[in-house]
C-alpha cells in the first residue's frame, strides 16, 4: 500500500474503451492504483465506443488484461459502457445524465478526433466545472507539425482552460523519469558539474527491437521523427536540461522546462540523420524490409530511425551538444540518457598502459532495467600505475519493492489529484514543433539512409558523432 493518500471519487471516462491502449494499459493501471489505495472506492469507470457493445462485453474484453483478484472485481462492478459516435452531440447529451461531481475524460481516440471531442464536450457543457472538476486527458501525437499542433491547442483552449487540459507522455510516468530531478537538484555533487564547464556531450536514446509489426499504416503517416523527437525525447532533454525550480510545483517545473524547449536552436538538416530497416534479423528471426510490412507504401518516404544533433542555447548549455536518436528493428530496447564529462585536463597517465582515460558518465537507464550508473576510473591492484574503467550501479528492483507497473500509473493518479508536473504545457509543445519544423520540411522530398534490422542504425549515424571524436554508447 502507497503512503499517497486516495485521489478524490470520480467517473473516469475512456473514449476509445475497446482500444488497445485501454486494455492494456489504461485499466490495468487503474487497478495497480486500486492494490495501492490509491483510488476512491466509489470510482466509476464509464467506456465510451462506436461498437455495438454492454457493460458485460467491455467487462469480459478487460478480463483478460487484468489479474483477478478482489480489487479488479471491485472496479469491474464498477465498469458501464455508452454506445456513441464521437462526432455526434447525442452522444455527449447521453454522457451527461450519467456524470455528476468529478469526471475525467480520457481521449483513447485516433489524433483525428482529438479536436472532436473537446469541441463536443464543451459544446455539451461537459467541461464545465460546477459541481467537480473536470479534466481531459490528450494522448500523443499532439499535431503532425507546428501548424497542426498550433491548431489544435487553440481548438481546445476555445473549449478548456489550461488547468483542465493533461497533453500526456507516457514515458514521463516511468520511476527512473521522475527520479532525474530528484538525482540532480538533491545530490550536491551532481549539480555542482551540470554544465558546459564538466559535460563535453549528452545522449538520448530510445530504441526498439520491435518494428512496425501490424501498426504499417499508422506508422507510414507518422514516422520516427514525428513519433518520438517533439514529444518524449524532448521532455528527457527539458529534464536534464532544465535549472533548479523554485519548488515541485506543477507551475514552477513547467515554466523551467518550457525555458529548455524555447532555448533548443532550430534543428540543422546537415546535423540530422534519418533511416530505414532493411532485411535482416533480430535475435536470430528473420525480419522483412521496412518497405515489405503490411499497409506499408512501396514508395514511402518515412523514416524508422532518427539522429539529431540538438543545440540549447543557455548559459549552462552552451557549446555542449544534446545527441538524440531513435529507431525501430534496432538490436535491443533501450532508453536511456547518457551524461559523459570532459576528459581529465592533465595527462598525468601518459606513460601508462592506457593511452587515453575514458570519459566518466553518467548514465541514466528509463527501459527496461531502470536505474542509475556512474563511470569513473580506479587503479588496478599491482606495482605499476595502470587504469581500468569501473561503474557504481543502482537499480531500483535491487533496493525497491517494484511490481508489474504499465508506465501510466502515476500519470493517471496525478490527473486525478490535479498535480500537472508530469504533463507537457501548450507552450512545450508547440516549442518541441518549431524545433523539428526545418527537418520535417526538408524530409519531405527525398529517401531515408537503409539499415539493416538488428542493427544500430545507418553508418551515418555514427559518422555524426565521429565527425566530433565521439561515438554512440552501445545498446543494451
Amino acid at each position: 500500500m502507497s503512503d499517497a493518500p486516495a485521489a478524490p471519487p470520480a467517473t473516469f471516462v475512456i473514449f476509445g474503451a475497446l482500444g488497445d491502449l485501454t486494455r492494456r494499459l489504461l485499466v490495468p493501471a487503474l487497478v495497480n492504483l486500486a492494490r495501492a489505495g490509491l483510488l476512491a472506492d466509489d470510482m466509476t469507470l464509464l467506456g465510451v465506443s462506436h461498437h455495438d457493445s454492454d457493460d458485460e462485453n467491455l467487462r469480459q474484453a478487460l478480463d483478460d488484461f487484468v489479474e483477478d483478484d478482489a480489487h479488479w472485481r471491485r472496479l469491474r462492478g464498477r465498469i458501464r459502457y455508452l454506445r456513441g459516435d464521437f462526432a455526434d452531440i447525442a452522444t455527449y447529451q447521453a454522457l451527461g445524465t450519467q456524470l455528476t461531481g468529478n469526471a475525467v475524460f480520457y481521449l483513447a481516440t485516433a489524433p483525428s478526433f482529438f479536436g472532436t471531442v473537446v469541441d463536443q464536450l464543451g459544446e455539451g457543457g461537459l467541461l464545465k466545472e460546477t459541481d467537480g472538476f473536470r479534466r481531459v486527458v490528450i494522448e500523443k501525437p499532439f499535431g503532425t507539425d507546428l501548424a497542426t499542433a498550433q491548431a489544435l491547442n487553440r481548438q481546445i483552449l476555445a473549449q478548456a482552460s489550461e488547468d483542465q487540459i493533461y497533453r500526456i507522455d507516457h514515458f514521463l510516468g516511468k520511476e527512473t523519469v521522475q527520479n532525474i530531478m530528484v538525482a540532480r537538484f538533491g545530490n550536491t555533487m551532481i549539480e555542482a558539474v551540470w554544465n558546459n564547464r564538466y559535460v563535453d556531450h549528452v545522449q538520448i536514446t530510445a530504441a526498439e527491437a520491435v518494428t512496425v509489426g501490424t501498426r504499417g499504416r499508422f506508422y507510414d503517416g507518422t514516422g520516427a521523427l514525428r513519433d518520438m523527437v517533439p514529444n518524449h525525447l524532448f521532455q528527457l532533454l527539458a529534464m536534464i536540461g532544465m535549472e533548479p525550480p523554485i519548488s515541485f510545483d506543477a507551475e514552477a517545473i513547467h515554466i523551467e522546462k518550457g525555458k529548455v524547449i524555447a532555448a533548443i536552436r532550430p534543428i540543422d538538416p546537415a546535423e540530422a540523420i534519418r533511416g530505414r530497416y532493411a532485411a535482416g534479423s533480430i535475435a536470430g528471426k528473420p525480419v522483412p524490409a521496412y518497405l515489405a510490412e503490411p499497409d506499408v507504401d512501396p514508395a514511402s518516404r518515412t523514416e524508422t530511425f532518427a539522429a539529431l544533433k540538438v543545440h540549447v542555447e543557455t548559459w549552462r548549455w552552451s557549446g555542449v551538444p544534446f545527441y538524440l536518436r531513435t529507431g525501430k528493428a534496432m538490436p535491443a530496447r533501450d532508453t536511456e540518457i547518457v551524461v559523459q564529462f570532459r576528459d581529465v585536463p592533465l595527462a598525468l597517465f601518459r606513460e601508462t598502459a592506457v593511452d587515453r582515460l575514458p570519459p566518466n558518465r553518467l548514465v541514466v537507464q528509463i527501459q527496461p532495467d531502470e536505474g542509475i550508473s556512474l563511470e569513473f576510473v580506479v587503479k588496478r591492484p599491482g606495482p605499476v600505475v595502470n587504469t581500468a574503467p569501473v561503474a557504481m550501479n543502482f537499480r531500483y528492483k535491487d533496493h525497491f519493492e517494484v511490481g508489474h507497473q504499465t508506465g501510466y500509473e502515476t500519470l493517471l493518479y496525478d490527473v486525478l489529484t490535479g498535480d500537472q508536473t508530469l504533463f507537457q504545457r501548450a507552450d512545450q509543445i508547440e516549442g518541441g514543433w518549431r524545433a523539428v519544423q526545418p527537418l520535417l520540411d526538408v524530409w519531405a522530398q527525398g529517401t531515408p539512409e537503409e539499415y539493416a534490422a538488428g542493427s544500430a542504425g545507418p553508418e551515418s549515424a555514427d559518422a555524426l558523432m565521429h565527425r566530433s571524436h565521439r561515438r554512440w554508447h552501445h545498446l543494451g
